[in-house]
Protein backbone atom coordinates (compact mmCIF):
# COMPACT_ATOMS: atom_id res chain seq x y z
CA UNK A 1 0.00 0.00 0.00
CA UNK A 2 1.47 3.29 -0.84
CA UNK A 3 0.00 6.43 -0.98
CA UNK A 4 0.04 8.19 -5.08
CA UNK A 5 -1.24 11.76 -4.59
CA UNK A 6 -2.41 14.58 -1.96
CA UNK A 7 -4.45 17.77 -2.43
CA UNK A 8 -4.83 19.88 -0.13
CA UNK A 9 -7.21 22.96 0.12
CA UNK A 10 -7.15 25.35 2.93
CA UNK A 11 -5.48 23.32 5.54
CA UNK A 12 -3.53 25.01 8.65
CA UNK A 13 -0.77 27.44 6.33
CA UNK A 14 -2.12 25.82 2.38
CA UNK A 15 -4.11 27.57 0.27
CA UNK A 16 -4.22 24.58 -2.14
CA UNK A 17 -1.36 21.95 -2.47
CA UNK A 18 -1.39 19.38 -4.92
CA UNK A 19 1.98 16.42 -4.27
CA UNK A 20 2.46 13.55 -6.11
CA UNK A 21 4.97 10.93 -4.41
CA UNK A 22 7.40 8.05 -4.91
CA UNK A 23 6.15 4.79 -3.90
CA UNK A 24 9.55 4.38 -1.61
CA UNK A 25 10.31 7.20 0.61
CA UNK A 26 9.67 11.03 0.55
CA UNK A 27 11.12 14.08 1.85
CA UNK A 28 9.78 17.40 2.74
CA UNK A 29 12.66 19.67 3.11
CA UNK A 30 12.93 23.78 4.41
CA UNK A 31 12.74 26.43 6.92
CA UNK A 32 10.55 25.61 10.45
CA UNK A 33 7.23 27.23 10.02
CA UNK A 34 7.11 26.52 6.17
CA UNK A 35 4.21 23.45 6.47
CA UNK A 36 6.78 20.06 6.38
CA UNK A 37 4.44 19.08 9.70
CA UNK A 38 1.52 19.96 7.92
CA UNK A 39 2.02 18.10 5.16
CA UNK A 40 2.44 14.61 7.32
CA UNK A 41 -0.84 15.78 9.42
CA UNK A 42 -2.79 15.59 6.33
CA UNK A 43 -1.46 12.39 5.30
CA UNK A 44 -2.44 11.16 9.04
CA UNK A 45 -5.82 12.82 8.36
CA UNK A 46 -6.39 10.59 5.72
CA UNK A 47 -5.89 7.41 7.88
CA UNK A 48 -7.16 8.48 10.98
CA UNK A 49 -10.09 11.46 10.28
CA UNK A 50 -8.56 14.06 12.34
CA UNK A 51 -4.79 15.80 12.85
CA UNK A 52 -2.37 13.91 14.93
CA UNK A 53 -1.68 17.63 16.41
CA UNK A 54 -4.63 18.99 16.86
CA UNK A 55 -7.77 17.02 16.79
CA UNK A 56 -9.85 19.94 16.86
CA UNK A 57 -11.34 20.18 13.76
CA UNK A 58 -12.70 23.34 12.94
CA UNK A 59 -9.00 24.36 14.27
CA UNK A 60 -7.27 23.04 11.16
CA UNK A 61 -9.45 24.70 8.77
CA UNK A 62 -6.54 27.72 7.94
CA UNK A 63 -7.08 31.13 9.52
CA UNK A 64 -9.91 33.09 7.17
CA UNK A 65 -11.28 30.33 5.85
CA UNK A 66 -14.60 28.69 5.78
CA UNK A 67 -13.68 24.88 5.15
CA UNK A 68 -10.62 22.69 4.83
CA UNK A 69 -10.68 19.58 2.08
CA UNK A 70 -8.10 16.48 1.85
CA UNK A 71 -8.36 14.24 -0.40
CA UNK A 72 -5.64 11.42 -1.15
CA UNK A 73 -5.42 8.57 -4.03
CA UNK A 74 -4.01 5.51 -3.13
CA UNK A 75 -2.45 2.48 -4.27
CA UNK A 76 -3.92 -0.85 -2.08
CA UNK A 77 -3.65 -4.60 -3.24
CA UNK A 78 -4.16 -4.08 -6.94
CA UNK A 79 -7.07 -1.31 -7.07
CA UNK A 80 -6.99 2.42 -5.80
CA UNK A 81 -8.62 4.21 -3.04
CA UNK A 82 -9.69 7.65 -2.47
CA UNK A 83 -10.08 9.42 0.43
CA UNK A 84 -11.47 12.44 1.05
CA UNK A 85 -12.04 14.41 4.49
CA UNK A 86 -13.80 18.21 4.43
CA UNK A 87 -15.17 20.31 7.10
CA UNK A 88 -17.18 23.42 6.76
CA UNK A 89 -17.43 25.70 9.83
CA UNK A 90 -20.43 25.07 11.84
CA UNK A 91 -21.65 21.31 10.02
CA UNK A 92 -20.41 17.72 10.88
CA UNK A 93 -17.02 16.37 9.39
CA UNK A 94 -16.92 14.74 5.56
CA UNK A 95 -15.33 11.04 5.33
CA UNK A 96 -15.97 9.85 1.92
CA UNK A 97 -14.13 6.59 0.79
CA UNK A 98 -14.53 6.20 -3.38
CA UNK A 99 -16.80 8.75 -3.09
CA UNK A 100 -19.94 6.97 -0.79
CA UNK A 101 -19.65 8.83 2.49
CA UNK A 102 -19.24 7.10 5.80
CA UNK A 103 -22.36 6.42 8.08
CA UNK A 104 -19.61 6.09 11.50
CA UNK A 105 -16.19 7.39 10.86
CA UNK A 106 -15.06 4.55 13.13
CA UNK A 107 -15.68 2.31 9.71
CA UNK A 108 -12.55 3.99 8.37
CA UNK A 109 -10.16 3.10 10.73
CA UNK A 110 -7.84 0.82 10.01
CA UNK A 111 -8.52 0.61 5.99
CA UNK A 112 -5.07 2.39 6.15
CA UNK A 113 -2.39 1.98 8.51
CA UNK A 114 -0.19 4.83 9.20
CA UNK A 115 2.43 5.71 12.26
CA UNK A 116 3.91 8.84 12.89
CA UNK A 117 7.28 9.58 15.13
CA UNK A 118 7.24 13.19 15.73
CA UNK A 119 9.05 15.23 18.58
CA UNK A 120 5.49 15.89 20.39
CA UNK A 121 5.40 12.13 20.96
CA UNK A 122 7.84 13.08 24.03
CA UNK A 123 4.12 14.28 25.69
CA UNK A 124 3.93 10.46 26.34
CA UNK A 125 6.53 10.38 28.66
CA UNK A 126 6.52 13.59 30.19
CA UNK A 127 2.46 13.93 30.40
CA UNK A 128 -0.17 12.25 32.16
CA UNK A 129 -1.60 8.62 31.61
CA UNK A 130 -4.40 9.54 29.41
CA UNK A 131 -2.05 9.97 26.32
CA UNK A 132 -0.17 6.55 27.24
CA UNK A 133 -3.80 5.36 27.58
CA UNK A 134 -5.08 6.94 23.91
CA UNK A 135 -1.63 5.16 22.53
CA UNK A 136 -2.88 2.01 23.74
CA UNK A 137 -6.08 2.01 22.69
CA UNK A 138 -5.31 3.39 19.37
CA UNK A 139 -2.90 0.37 18.47
CA UNK A 140 -5.63 -2.29 19.70
CA UNK A 141 -8.31 -0.54 17.98
CA UNK A 142 -6.63 -0.29 14.40
CA UNK A 143 -6.96 -3.86 14.34
CA UNK A 144 -10.09 -5.04 16.29
CA UNK A 145 -13.17 -3.01 15.59
CA UNK A 146 -15.04 -4.32 18.44
CA UNK A 147 -12.37 -3.56 20.84
CA UNK A 148 -12.99 0.13 19.37
CA UNK A 149 -16.95 0.06 19.51
CA UNK A 150 -16.41 -0.90 23.48
CA UNK A 151 -13.99 1.94 24.11
CA UNK A 152 -16.61 4.28 22.82
CA UNK A 153 -19.45 2.88 24.77
CA UNK A 154 -17.48 2.49 27.85
CA UNK A 155 -16.70 5.88 27.19
CA UNK A 156 -20.29 7.09 26.50
CA UNK A 157 -21.42 5.34 29.79
CA UNK A 158 -18.47 7.16 31.67
CA UNK A 159 -20.19 10.65 30.95
CA UNK A 160 -23.62 9.42 31.52
CA UNK A 161 -22.21 8.56 34.93
CA UNK A 162 -20.78 11.33 35.85
CA UNK A 163 -23.78 13.15 34.94
CA UNK A 164 -26.25 11.29 37.36
CA UNK A 165 -23.36 11.67 40.27
CA UNK A 166 -23.14 15.54 39.66
CA UNK A 167 -27.12 15.52 39.82
CA UNK A 168 -27.27 13.36 43.00
CA UNK A 169 -24.91 16.43 44.40
CA UNK A 170 -26.56 19.50 42.63
CA UNK A 171 -29.91 17.74 44.33
CA UNK A 172 -29.04 16.16 47.49
CA UNK A 173 -30.55 12.88 46.06
CA UNK A 174 -29.51 9.53 45.43
CA UNK A 175 -30.93 7.09 43.48
CA UNK A 176 -28.88 3.54 43.80
CA UNK A 177 -30.71 1.83 41.43
CA UNK A 178 -29.61 4.07 38.83
CA UNK A 179 -26.65 4.00 39.83
CA UNK A 180 -26.11 0.52 39.49
CA UNK A 181 -27.79 -0.16 36.06
CA UNK A 182 -24.33 2.43 35.01
CA UNK A 183 -22.36 0.26 36.97
CA UNK A 184 -23.02 -2.99 35.23
CA UNK A 185 -22.68 -1.26 31.77
CA UNK A 186 -19.50 -0.03 32.69
CA UNK A 187 -18.05 -3.56 34.33
CA UNK A 188 -19.26 -5.25 30.64
CA UNK A 189 -17.51 -2.91 28.53
CA UNK A 190 -14.68 -2.45 30.89
CA UNK A 191 -13.60 -5.95 31.47
CA UNK A 192 -13.83 -6.46 27.63
CA UNK A 193 -11.21 -3.60 27.54
CA UNK A 194 -9.50 -4.85 29.93
CA UNK A 195 -9.14 -8.67 28.75
CA UNK A 196 -7.81 -7.07 25.50
CA UNK A 197 -5.11 -4.72 27.22
CA UNK A 198 -3.65 -7.54 28.88
CA UNK A 199 -3.06 -10.28 25.46
CA UNK A 200 -1.68 -6.62 23.60
CA UNK A 201 0.81 -6.22 26.59
CA UNK A 202 2.07 -9.62 26.25
CA UNK A 203 2.36 -9.44 23.02
CA UNK A 204 3.97 -5.55 22.45
CA UNK A 205 6.46 -5.28 25.53
CA UNK A 206 8.50 -8.39 23.24
CA UNK A 207 8.90 -5.91 20.47
CA UNK A 208 9.06 -3.21 21.84
CA UNK A 209 12.38 -4.54 23.66
CA UNK A 210 13.59 -5.72 20.44
CA UNK A 211 13.26 -2.87 19.00
CA UNK A 212 15.54 -0.86 21.30
CA UNK A 213 18.10 -2.90 21.37
CA UNK A 214 18.34 -2.28 17.67
CA UNK A 215 17.98 1.49 18.05
CA UNK A 216 20.75 1.54 20.34
CA UNK A 217 22.78 -0.88 19.02
CA UNK A 218 23.14 -3.13 21.44
CA UNK A 219 24.00 -6.92 20.35
CA UNK A 220 24.95 -8.17 23.41
CA UNK A 221 21.53 -9.34 25.33
CA UNK A 222 24.00 -9.71 28.40
CA UNK A 223 26.13 -6.98 28.22
CA UNK A 224 23.15 -4.44 27.61
CA UNK A 225 23.78 -0.70 28.89
CA UNK A 226 20.15 0.39 29.21
CA UNK A 227 17.76 -2.14 30.19
CA UNK A 228 13.92 -0.51 29.50
CA UNK A 229 10.89 -1.83 30.69
CA UNK A 230 7.41 -1.39 29.80
CA UNK A 231 4.06 -2.37 32.10
CA UNK A 232 0.33 -2.03 32.02
CA UNK A 233 -0.96 -0.34 35.53
CA UNK A 234 -4.39 -0.72 36.63
CA UNK A 235 -6.56 -0.88 39.37
CA UNK A 236 -8.21 -4.09 38.02
CA UNK A 237 -5.21 -5.91 39.68
CA UNK A 238 -6.23 -6.63 42.47
CA UNK A 239 -9.83 -6.00 42.62
CA UNK A 240 -12.33 -6.74 40.18
CA UNK A 241 -14.13 -4.15 38.54
CA UNK A 242 -17.63 -4.66 40.40
CA UNK A 243 -15.60 -4.46 44.25
CA UNK A 244 -13.66 -1.40 42.47
CA UNK A 245 -17.04 0.61 41.99
CA UNK A 246 -18.94 -0.55 45.19
CA UNK A 247 -15.63 0.22 47.54
CA UNK A 248 -15.48 3.49 45.73
CA UNK A 249 -19.08 4.84 45.69
CA UNK A 250 -18.88 7.21 48.42
CA UNK A 251 -15.72 8.58 47.22
CA UNK A 252 -17.10 9.14 43.39
CA UNK A 253 -20.12 10.97 44.97
CA UNK A 254 -18.03 13.01 47.03
CA UNK A 255 -15.89 14.05 43.90
CA UNK A 256 -19.03 13.89 41.73
CA UNK A 257 -16.57 11.66 39.19
CA UNK A 258 -15.97 8.00 38.69
CA UNK A 259 -12.36 7.50 40.53
CA UNK A 260 -11.54 4.13 39.54
CA UNK A 261 -12.12 2.31 36.30
CA UNK A 262 -10.45 1.04 32.85
CA UNK A 263 -10.02 4.90 32.07
CA UNK A 264 -7.40 5.16 34.50
CA UNK A 265 -5.46 2.68 33.31
CA UNK A 266 -1.77 3.79 32.41
CA UNK A 267 1.88 2.31 30.76
CA UNK A 268 4.80 3.08 33.24
CA UNK A 269 8.16 3.39 30.91
CA UNK A 270 11.31 2.21 32.80
CA UNK A 271 14.77 2.57 32.25
CA UNK A 272 17.29 0.64 34.52
CA UNK A 273 15.05 0.25 36.70
CA UNK A 274 13.94 3.80 37.00
CA UNK A 275 11.27 5.80 35.52
CA UNK A 276 12.01 7.40 32.45
CA UNK A 277 11.02 11.26 32.48
CA UNK A 278 13.61 11.14 35.63
CA UNK A 279 16.87 9.74 35.15
CA UNK A 280 16.65 9.24 30.90
CA UNK A 281 18.77 11.90 28.56
CA UNK A 282 16.96 13.48 25.86
CA UNK A 283 18.53 10.90 23.73
CA UNK A 284 17.74 7.85 25.89
CA UNK A 285 14.15 9.32 26.00
CA UNK A 286 13.96 9.81 21.53
CA UNK A 287 14.87 6.56 21.14
CA UNK A 288 12.24 5.06 23.98
CA UNK A 289 9.80 6.74 21.62
CA UNK A 290 11.02 5.52 18.57
CA UNK A 291 11.15 2.02 19.81
CA UNK A 292 7.35 2.12 20.72
CA UNK A 293 6.41 3.47 17.50
CA UNK A 294 8.22 0.83 15.53
CA UNK A 295 6.77 -1.63 18.01
CA UNK A 296 3.45 0.25 17.14
CA UNK A 297 4.48 -0.63 13.78
CA UNK A 298 5.20 -4.43 13.93
CA UNK A 299 2.47 -5.20 15.91
CA UNK A 300 -0.15 -3.20 13.32
CA UNK A 301 1.73 -4.83 10.10
CA UNK A 302 1.29 -8.21 11.75
CA UNK A 303 -1.98 -8.52 12.96
CA UNK A 304 -3.37 -5.90 10.12
CA UNK A 305 -1.55 -8.31 7.38
CA UNK A 306 -0.46 -4.63 5.64
CA UNK A 307 2.16 -2.55 5.92
CA UNK A 308 1.87 0.63 7.26
CA UNK A 309 2.64 4.11 5.85
CA UNK A 310 5.71 5.60 8.23
CA UNK A 311 5.75 9.62 8.77
CA UNK A 312 9.15 10.46 10.31
CA UNK A 313 8.83 14.13 11.42
CA UNK A 314 11.77 16.26 12.38
CA UNK A 315 13.49 12.97 13.16
CA UNK A 316 17.24 15.09 13.53
CA UNK A 317 15.15 16.57 17.07
CA UNK A 318 17.24 15.27 20.26
CA UNK A 319 18.54 12.90 18.52
CA UNK A 320 22.36 12.46 17.11
CA UNK A 321 22.92 11.80 13.50
CA UNK A 322 24.26 8.37 14.65
CA UNK A 323 20.74 7.37 16.08
CA UNK A 324 19.47 8.62 12.84
CA UNK A 325 21.85 6.40 10.49
CA UNK A 326 20.44 3.38 12.96
CA UNK A 327 16.50 4.64 12.06
CA UNK A 328 17.14 4.61 9.16
CA UNK A 329 19.10 1.64 8.65
CA UNK A 330 15.89 0.05 9.80
CA UNK A 331 13.79 0.83 7.55
CA UNK A 332 15.82 0.07 4.78
CA UNK A 333 14.66 -3.12 4.33
CA UNK A 334 11.80 -5.18 2.84
CA UNK A 335 9.75 -5.16 6.16
CA UNK A 336 9.11 -1.20 5.71
CA UNK A 337 7.00 0.39 2.72
CA UNK A 338 6.22 4.05 2.16
CA UNK A 339 8.07 6.65 4.26
CA UNK A 340 7.52 10.15 4.46
CA UNK A 341 10.56 12.20 6.38
CA UNK A 342 10.63 16.10 7.37
CA UNK A 343 13.72 17.70 7.99
CA UNK A 344 15.18 21.40 7.98
CA UNK A 345 18.13 20.28 6.20
CA UNK A 346 18.00 19.33 2.65
CA UNK A 347 21.67 18.22 2.00
CA UNK A 348 22.08 16.35 5.21
CA UNK A 349 18.40 14.51 4.95
CA UNK A 350 19.56 13.65 1.05
CA UNK A 351 22.41 12.44 2.02
CA UNK A 352 21.04 9.32 4.63
CA UNK A 353 18.45 8.80 1.88
CA UNK A 354 20.86 7.79 -0.86
CA UNK A 355 22.34 5.27 1.54
CA UNK A 356 19.17 3.32 1.07
CA UNK A 357 19.60 2.70 -2.43
CA UNK A 358 15.71 3.21 -2.76
CA UNK A 359 13.65 5.51 -4.50
CA UNK A 360 12.78 9.11 -3.57
CA UNK A 361 11.52 12.20 -3.52
CA UNK A 362 12.67 15.56 -2.93
CA UNK A 363 10.08 18.00 -2.03
CA UNK A 364 11.51 21.56 -0.83
CA UNK A 365 8.65 23.90 0.64
CA UNK A 366 9.07 27.75 0.79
Amino acid sequence: MHLKKISIINYKNFDSKSLEFDKNINCFVGDNGVGKTNILDAIYYLSYTKGYFNSVASQNIKHGQDFFVIEGIYAKKDREENINCSLKRGLKKVVKRNGKEYEKLSEHIGLLPLVIISPTDSNLIAEGSDLRRKFMDSIISLNDNKYLMSLLNYNKILVQRNSLLKYFALNHTFDSVNIEIYNEQLIKYGTELFDKRKIFIDEFVSIFKLRYDHIVNNSSIDNKLEEVSLTYKTQLDKLSFKELLISNLERDRILQYSSVGLHKDDLTFKINGYPIKKVGSQGQQKSFLIALKLAQFDFIKKHAKLTPILLLDDIFDKLDEKRVGQLVDLVNDENFGQLFISDTHAERTEKLIKNTNQTYKMFELN
